[in-house]
């Protein structure tokens, strides 16, 4: 029988799980990447608190605070592509 701090470590795993194979599989939008990449560093920041102590405190609030950036970096870069190209499909941004 599962206890309480299987059921709390199993709930980010498979949240993590999940979002990446949003990640992978429904690249069409720029946006629904981008929200899945978020959801997978989330599950991570849960994953890495569920593990730690009080003494690696300041890693997860640094941890968090990348995130946050990267969630801000993200988001400018959908409002240019949008700007520019009038629709997120991440077909239309020529990578190659």
């Amino acid at each position: 029988m599962l206890n309480k701090n299987d059921i709390i470590m199993f709930l980010p795993l498979l949240s993590l799980t999940a979002s990446i194979y949003v990640l992978c599989s429904q690249n069409k939008h720029l946006l629904v990447s981008l929200l899945s990449l978020e959801s997978a560093v989330l599950s991570l920041f849960f994953i890495i608190v569920n593990m730690s102590t009080l003494s690696s405190s300041s890693f997860s609030l640094v941890f968090i605070t990348l995130a946050v950036c990267e969630a801000a970096l993200g988001l400018s870069i959908l409002i240019s592509v949008v700007r520019t190209h009038n629709n997120d499909f991440v077909n239309s941004l020529n990578l190659y």
